[in-house]
């Protein structure tokens, strides 16, 4: 255990099946889904509540022990490795859905909640409305179907003469991470995640009303709006916290917003001979002022592997994928769909394929979200990496990242965010070896470049963790990283949560050009 802490100082706290200490149980914890960064923890704890958080987090406190926040561990650049025999505080869980309001449009969730799971418990609850049996058109809501989970007449709809009727419920959590079956929302705002539908939706920050949080010193803060609220006092403080990447506090309760999901859809399929003419189809949908919900690119690579798993008929000499999708009025949406098509043709688009279909959309975006997991099948590891860049760059991008991967003897395939301009190249490799991992690293690095020298960012939605933390000054002057540090001083001014996350620091500096784990044989 680091320094004077024991098994049982954390026990005074928790039950044992909530400590983890065994080195064969700790090894499940040393990386998160940037397996590039490994390192096992001293122990992990698993909390069920803010009082104990606060318990914990004063005991660590005590003896100088970083404190580590995690939720579920897919994030992708090793914000929730535990260095110098930290201790992970896994917010796991505290997944209680505290207070479902729809008449304010808002939830009340513990960290730990996973983000679908708010979606489909969102959705399992009736909308009740009153209909006047004189004008079935005129819709009001009576009540509010607002529920507590352990008060499940909260909400109930009283009796009346009128004609009454269930509608659909139409809201949800909207963030959607390719991770949202496990990932937890205090993970989505911590790391301000976004996802495929990010393009209009917007990211987790903008989706944040309030927040709990715990502080290295054990003070509990809660900041922001509550019960439907956009704001509460002069400063955003909810929308500087998301992104802070767990280096200001533990997030443990959010006030969330929900909002009405589309009900009338169209997806676009189209596919080109050229990244060049694919990427130049992006830049003028966004340019003639519609804003699709999504529009995702695949490359040449990755269109063969998604057609050797879900046989979409894609011709096997396709060199890029567009697959877009629109929404809102339903008598509107023709009409977009027919611009989409005529600038893909303008593009020298080989096929499109235009549907309303909800069983065809269900299936190409499943396909969508299962692009990562099936690059498992072709490389034994592989590094996605996470740039933004203007959107009128994006064929010089693929065609730079294609120079690189030749440059360094790498296969790169490309899925991504071609909407917003937020690229991940998949750098696929064998974390064995220590010449590839570090081959990997130095090729990233002159990715990410690129992309800054060109006026993009560091991260679209990733964060920066201990994967890029070196670039944060190759992109920020030194006045710039100053403020940044002010800000962590603020939270934590003697670096005791997550430090060498995110903003560099002399407490904790790692070092990733070193060999992954061997799978025991």
């Amino acid at each position: 255990m680091p320094r004077t802490l024991s098994d049982a100082e954390l026990q005074n706290i928790l039950p044992r099946d909530r400590v983890v200490t065994d080195p064969s149980e700790l090894f499940v914890y040393e990386s998160d889904g940037f397996t590039i960064a490994k390192s096992q923890p001293g122990a992990v704890v698993f909390p069920t509540s803010t009082e104990e958080v606060v318990r914990i987090v004063k005991l660590l406190n005590e003896r100088d022990i970083q404190i580590v926040p995690r939720g579920s561990g897919t994030g992708l650049t090793g914000g929730c490795v535990a260095y110098e025999n930290g201790v992970i505080v896994s917010t796991a869980r505290m997944n209680k859905i505290l207070k479902i309001d729809l008449e304010n449009r808002c939830a009340h969730v513990e960290a730990g909640v996973r983000n679908l799971a708010l979606s489909d418990a969102v959705a399992q609850l009736p909308l009740n409305v009153e209909i006047d049996a004189d004008d079935v058109h005129d819709v009001h809501p009576t009540t509010s179907p607002a529920r507590d989970p352990v008060a499940g007449s909260a909400g109930a709809i009283q009796n009346r003469q009128s004609k009454i009727q269930n509608l659909p419920n139409p809201y949800h959590f909207a963030p959607d991470p390719s991770s949202q079956r496990a990932s937890t929302i205090g993970g989505n705002a911590s790391t301000n995640a976004g996802g495929i539908h990010t393009l209009k939706d917007f990211v987790s920050s903008n989706h944040v009303l309030g927040m709990e949080i715990v502080l290295s010193d054990g003070t509990v803060i809660e900041v922001g709006g509550k019960d439907g609220a956009y704001e509460s006092g002069p400063f955003d403080l909810p929308g500087l916290i998301c992104g802070h990447e767990g280096t200001f506090g533990i997030v443990t309760k959010l006030w969330v917003r929900l909002v009405p999901k589309a009900t009338s859809f169209r997806t676009i399929v189209a596919l080109f001979k050229t990244t060049a003419d694919a990427c130049n189809v992006v830049s003028e949908i966004i340019a003639s002022g519609m804003l699709p919900s999504a529009i995702e690119m695949l490359d040449g690579r990755m269109v063969e592997l998604i057609e050797s798993n879900y046989h979409f008929g894609f011709p096997r000499e396709t060199q890029a994928l567009l697959l877009a999708e629109i929404d809102g009025v339903d008598a509107l949406l023709d009409g977009q769909m027919n611009d989409i098509v005529e600038i893909a043709n303008k593009h020298h688009v080989t096929s499109i394929q235009t549907s309303g279909d909800p069983e065809t959309r269900a299936k190409l975006w499943k396909a969508r979200k299962a692009a990562f997991g099936a690059i498992g099948k072709i490389s034994p590891s592989y590094c996605t990496q996470d740039a933004c860049v203007p959107r009128s760059m994006l064929a010089d991008v693929l065609a730079e990242v294609d120079k690189i991967g030749k440059q360094f003897g790498l296969q790169i395939n490309n899925v991504f965010h071609a909407g917003d301009g937020n690229v991940h190249p998949i750098f696929l490799y064998d974390d064995r070896s220590e010449i590839e991992v570090q081959n990997v690293m130095e090729a990233a690095e002159v990715m990410l470049k690129y992309c800054i020298d060109i006026g993009g960012t560091l991260t679209g939605e990733h964060g920066v963790g201990v994967e890029k933390i070196h670039l944060m000054s190759y992109l920020f002057d030194h006045a710039t990283m100053r403020q940044f540090q002010s800000v962590k001083d603020a939270f934590d001014p003697n670096e005791r949560i997550n430090a060498g996350k995110l903003i560099p620091s002399d407490k904790v500096v790692v070092t990733l050009l070193k060999p992954g784990r061997h799978v025991p044989q």
